[in-house]
């Protein structure tokens, strides 16, 4: 993994005209004093308070804190109205960090109370004479980063071993959730992409946009390209401008493995019978949310002797899928509500006839039990016409960028 090589290009710049500015010609005669420049917090010069930090603990409330500071009862009663439609304390959590700015004498009464709701998003409580809250956010500073890696047991072990964020796995397998069926990777797949990595205060928060990923799969190369066909609104499309966002999704967990495949006999872990699997097991944690893998109308949600707990979906005339074994089936989930693609339905579980945790994916098509991954499934709307041509540009561009990132394998 690199940085950009223009940003350090720009950074020695900035570095050098820093440089050329901070220190006064040996010549100079004069020695101008200048102030100590004012710590700022929050927007907020600290120069006339003491600062003291901390985390909420369990089953400490705001309220609590205030008054360790030296806010009485009654006055914490109006900053929580004064906060109405702003900030609800009630929603305050253990473990999220706050600063108290207070009076620099002995009584080091509260001034300024800062709770941080995110690494990114706090509220202040001016509280020195009227009562003022609103709402900040932190710089977030924004890397470009381009990485590579082969896999070697699983995509979760390859991003650690080349210490990128294990956020990645979540991103590229929602990127190709249509494309690529991420538990059946093997040995020797492998990837590349650019993206952001997002930093506050120098601390790494997450992952931002991937704007171009590779991913190597059986020797077919699967690109994804980010482009935005709207204002504030962008979607991934393929090398050839066809949308990799699929009627359905290629599997109804976000990252798991496959347990037992599609299969017209097999020998059944709890009766042992020899019979046909006419469906996908993937075995998950009881908990796991199940998906939807598509648009669709609940025609079954219910408990059955060996289905266990199960919810059945019609997504149109033709198509239906069914997910078994739940430990319970999401509240709200019956039959005749609309779910929309990706939507949690229920969680993993080993109601029925199970062995262990696990969703048995079943798939009809035409009203016959089939095999989802050897179906030619329908596609999305590629690249509309009057953007191709901005499309090429960019795909050309970042696929330039794609080609170029070493392959350290």
């Amino acid at each position: 993994m690199k940085k950009n090589k223009w940003g350090n290009v720009v950074g020695f710049l900035l570095l050098a005209i820093s440089i050329s500015f901070t220190f006064p010609s040996c010549n100079s005669q004069d020695k101008v004093s200048l102030p100590d420049p004012c710590v700022v917090l929050y927007d907020i010069c600290t120069e006339d308070y003491k600062v003291h930090r901390g985390e909420l603990e369990s089953g400490q409330t705001l309220g609590a804190v205030l008054y360790l500071n030296h806010i009485d009862h009654g006055r914490i009663d109006q900053i929580v109205r004064a906060s109405k439609g702003i900030f609800d304390f009630r929603k305050a959590k253990a473990g999220k960090k706050f600063t108290v700015l207070c009076s620099n004498d002995s009584i080091e009464k509260a001034q300024y109370f800062i709770y941080e709701m995110s690494s990114i998003d706090y509220v202040v409580f001016d509280i020195r004479d009227t009562i003022d809250v609103f709402l900040g956010q932190k710089e977030v500073e924004v890397q470009t980063r381009e990485a590579s890696g082969q896999i070697e047991s699983s995509l979760w072990n390859s991003l650690v071993e080349n210490k990128m964020s294990p956020a990645l796995v979540m991103e590229l397998s929602s990127i190709y959730a249509w494309t690529i069926d991420f538990f059946r990777i093997q040995k020797g797949d492998y990837f590349k992409v650019v993206y952001e990595e997002k930093y506050v205060e120098g601390e790494f928060i997450g992952i931002g946009r991937i704007f171009a990923a590779l991913f190597n799969h059986a020797n077919e190369d699967f690109y994804a390209f980010y482009f935005e066909e709207e204002e504030n609104y962008g979607d991934y499309f393929d090398h050839e401008g066809a949308a990799l966002r699929k009627a359905f999704l290629r599997a109804p967990l976000n990252y798991s493995r496959i347990s037992s495949s599609f299969s017209k006999r097999r020998k059944h872990p709890v009766t042992g019978r020899i019979k046909a699997h006419l469906g996908t097991d993937y075995a998950a944690p009881t908990g796991t949310p199940i998906l939807s893998t598509a648009n669709g109308t609940v025609t079954e949600a219910r408990y059955k002797r060996n289905n266990g707990n199960y919810v059945k979906v019609r997504h149109n005339s033709t198509y239906s899928t069914q997910y078994l074994h739940m430990s319970k089936i999401k509240s709200g989930i019956r039959p005749g509500v609309y779910v929309k693609q990706g939507e949690v339905i229920g969680y993993v579980g080993s109601t029925g006839l199970a062995t262990g945790p696990h969703v048995c994916y079943r798939f009809w098509k035409n009203g016959r039990q089939v095999d989802p991954y050897k179906q030619k499934l329908p596609p999305s709307k590629p690249v509309k016409k009057e953007n191709l041509e901005a499309y090429t540009m960019l795909k050309d561009s970042m696929m330039n960028v794609i080609q170029s990132i070493p392959s350290n394998f």
